[in-house]
């Protein structure tokens, strides 16, 4: 698919086939993941794999939000190292999440984000479950589940408001 017919066929998808991802395709999005940009090219990301099925319900749990997490064959939490980049990590690791899900739909895959971080006492509370369930050292913050699958659904488009809304040129 060209990059642009990705993006703009990208869709959340909650419901997935009840098909395995190859572990080859979740390295494929996983490295372009990788490859996003990152403040002075800190790359203060890191990712959890999940696909074990009582894993994956723990984490449908976190978020109200996040139930169809546990029947996704795949559930990837993305996690920020802030002392490698404290001001950054939450943009650093957003642009990943991005390329993942351009990667994903680019190889057949659906994805949702489901949010952990927030800059309120539920996010502080979201990623202490979360790192309780996967064991994962202090020092990250954790910032989004990502569900990935084979879609079982097709949204229909999403409203978008109009360019002429939101572009302003040279001056506001």
């Amino acid at each position: 698919m060209e990059v642009i017919n990705v993006i703009n066929s990208r869709r959340s998808i909650r419901k997935y086939k009840k098909q395995d991802i190859p572990n080859e395709k979740i390295l494929q999005i996983l490295d372009a993941a990788r490859h996003a940009p990152s403040a002075s090219n800190i790359q203060p990301w890191e990712f959890v794999v999940v696909k074990d099925k009582a894993t994956k319900e723990k984490l449908s749990r976190v978020n109200v939000y996040g139930k169809f997490i546990v029947d996704a064959p795949v559930a990837i939490v993305v996690i920020g190292d802030e002392s490698r980049s404290p001001g950054h990590w939450v943009e650093d690791c957003s642009l990943a999440v991005e390329n993942m899900f351009l990667a994903a739909k680019a190889l057949g895959i659906g994805g949702c984000w489901v949010a952990v971080f927030s800059l309120d006492s539920r996010g502080l509370e979201r990623e202490k479950k979360v790192k309780e369930i996967l064991s994962i050292p202090e020092k990250y913050r954790v910032l989004c589940i990502v569900a990935l699958g084979y879609p079982d659904e097709e949204p229909a488009p999403r409203n978008l408001r109009n360019l002429d809304e939101l572009v302003h040129f040279e001056k506001f």
